[in-house]
Order: C-alpha cells, then structure tokens, then sequence
C-alpha cells in the first residue's frame, strides 16, 4: 500500500561522543536528539544523517541498533522506533577543475557499507571524524565509490555561492562530474524549482528540498513529500528519486528564496545590496563581495522561461514555524503538542482548529506562511531574508 512521507535528507551531526562532528552545528544535535526531534516534533518519516559515515556517529548507530531502538529493514535503512527511516550518509567536498568546491551527499543502505565507505575516504581525507571534508579525489571517483557500495548520489546545494557545484564550480554538470550518475539535484535554500527548471540540463533530474540542519530547530525548514510503499526502506528512496513503480517525490516544501542567505549580491562590509554583476560595493567602496544566487542564475540559465517537465512535482513555498512573526517558542509547543507534530500543524489543521488554539491573528499568519503569502525582506551575504508582515 503506497503512503505519502515526509522526508529531510540533509540533517548534520553537531556532537558525538563529546566531540564535534559538524563544527558549526549545536552540541544538542546529536544522533539520539535528531531523531527524536525528527520523529516526534517535525512529524517526518525519513531522514538522512549526513554526517553518518563518521566513525562517532558509527558508534551511536550501533549503540541504537545494539538497544533495539534502530532496526536494519531488509531493503535497507534503519527504522527508529518502527516509525521514522534513518538513513546514513555522508557529505563530501571536491575541488572544482578551475577552482572553488562543491559539496555531495552520499547516502548508504547500510552501516557496513557507510563504514566501508568511511575507510576509503580515511585515504582521501585528513581527517574522517568531521563533517563535510576536502576529498583529494575528483567527484566521478567519489561517485564510482559510492556506486560500488550501492549507494545513492546527490549534489547539495547547487547553488549556493560556497561549496556548490554551479554557485562555486563550473557552468554546466558535465564538466565535473558523470551525468548519468547523480539521482537527485538538491536545491538550497536560495533557489527554487523555478529557477532550477530554466536550465535545460536539469530537466531530467529528481529536486529535492533539504534543510541542510546545523540545529534541531532547523531541521525540515525545508523538505520533501515522497510517494512510497508504507514499508519504508533505503530502496523505496532510491526508486522514489528515480521514480520508479510508481514511487516519486510528490511535493517539494521550500522557503521563498528571497528568505535565503545568498539570493542577492551582497557587500560583506556594510551589508548594502549590490547590482548584479557588481564586483566592488558602490556603497562602500568594498571588493569583498559575496554573489548571489540569484545572480548568479541569470548568468546561467540557457531558458527564458522554466520549462517544466512532465515530471515534476510541485513547489511549495512555505515558511516553517519558526519563522512566523510572533509565534514565540512556548506557542509552538503549544501547537506541536494540540495537533501532534509541525507536519500536522502544515498539512492537516485548518483555520478554525488553529484559531481555537492560538487566536485568530495567529491562525491567519499560519495559514498565510503555510501557503508561502507573506511579505519578505531580501537576503544575501550570508543573512537570512526576513518574514516583514503578513
């Protein structure tokens, strides 16, 4: 029987075993903390621990498994308490062939093999133990390895100005990698699916929308609806990316781009916005200067217009809970403990149950982020846009 799931495939380890994993993401992020965050206040069903193949992370896995909390299907992830799919994985860093990096997702099926894949990059990496490390390979020899290791390969953030494969990299997907191996094109934050489908190489490729989560909070600030047998597995991903059997990723729930932290040219020294094309502040007279999403994709988009494929699924911009004007943390417990989780409050609560909650001026501004009808100020330079008013 075939269900719709909510999937975040791109959530960091913070800390484990007393040591970082992701330098930049919270202490509580920890494996046992992200799944029950997962499961029980987002409400999702799936979600990849990118930060899986690191041997800490490892550890906690087995610890999980050895308690019976994680349980191996046999299509492969891992099932917390029976109900959300965890998936481990990895995120990679790869120079360009001209310069810059990208970063890439690589999600196994099982524990052995991410830790078979973590002793091959202990001979590319300086050091496994952190997160989101320079590989000194070339991307089609990653992609070969987790291939060999029947994994699944996903370009991150595409084009975010640092460490994306178009923000950073090079021009068109051939360049840097087999184009006929990569199963899903993560979007970031910045972009959307309209942007995405004005570039014609893309349009054969699976989008997905991950919150890239360096916090609990911020996990499922972006995600997925998936269309996949009721029996979660590793396979069901991966026939959903391709989709196949009828599996597919129904619906992509994304933030407005303009809420990213690069969509526009920004000066990093006073903050002004910049013209596209803009190389100095005309404010400031600054060079350092971060290009923006945005701008960058007028300078790639080969398509006048996005030309959807049959294919594609829609694009929802939505604005998770966190981000609604005035609804402070004590309201969203409030509300995650009404209506069950933050997926229920999005999907399944209408005006007259969330008004009988938290008020009706409250119930309109969920309503309204929920179907992405808010006002925005603009991000850019590695500052998050801003919800102004609904």
């Amino acid at each position: 029987m075939m269900k719709t799931a909510y999937a975040d495939f791109h959530i960091h380890i913070g800390f484990s075993h007393h040591q970082p994993v992701k330098i930049t993401a919270a202490k509580n992020l920890t494996l046992k903390d992200l799944l029950e965050h997962a499961l029980h206040e987002k409400g999702l069903q799936i979600v990849t621990v990118i930060d899986g193949v690191c041997p800490s992370v490892q550890a906690d896995f087995q610890s999980l498994i050895d308690m019976g909390q994680l349980e191996l299907t046999q299509c492969g992830g891992y099932l917390y308490q029976s109900r959300l799919l965890a998936i481990p994985g990895a995120e990679v860093e790869i120079s360009g062939p001209q310069g810059g990096a990208a970063h890439f997702g690589c999600w196994f099926p099982t524990l052995a093999a991410a830790r078979d894949f973590s002793m091959w990059l202990a001979t590319v990496q300086t050091n496994v133990n952190l997160s989101s490390q320079k590989a000194r390979t070339t991307a089609a020899k990653l992609q070969e390895q987790v291939d060999d290791r029947n994994g699944i390969f996903v370009v991150h953030h595409a084009f975010t100005p640092h460490k994306g494969l178009y923000g950073s990299c090079v021009n068109r997907l051939s360049e840097i990698l087999d184009t006929d191996g990569v199963d899903a094109i993560e979007l970031g934050l910045s972009a959307n699916t309209d942007m995405a489908d004005s570039i014609s190489e893309l349009s054969d490729y699976t989008f997905l929308t991950n919150s890239d989560a360096h916090s609990l909070a911020k996990i499922a600030r972006e995600y997925n609806a998936l269309h996949v047998d009721e029996d979660l597995s590793f396979e069901e991903v991966r026939k959903a990316l391709r989709r196949e059997m009828g599996r597919a990723v129904a619906a992509n729930y994304g933030l407005e781009p303009k809420l990213g932290k690069y969509h526009r040219t920004t000066c990093n020294a006073c903050g002004e916005p910049c013209a596209s094309g803009d190389t100095t502040c005309r404010n400031c007279g600054s060079s350092s200067v971060t290009k923006g999403v945005y701008d960058r994709w007028l300078e790639l988009r080969d398509l006048n217009t996005p030309q959807h494929p049959s294919h594609r699924p829609p694009y929802q911009s939505q604005i998770p809970l966190e981000f609604v004007p005035g609804l402070g943390p004590k309201t969203r417990v409030k509300l995650i403990e009404t209506f069950g989780s933050e997926m229920k409050v999005l999907h399944e609560a209408n005006e007259t149950e969330l008004a009988d909650t938290v008020g009706e001026k409250l119930a309109y501004k969920i309503i309204a982020a929920r179907d992405g009808n808010l006002r925005y100020r603009i991000g850019g330079g590695g500052t998050y846009g801003k919800v102004i008013e609904s």
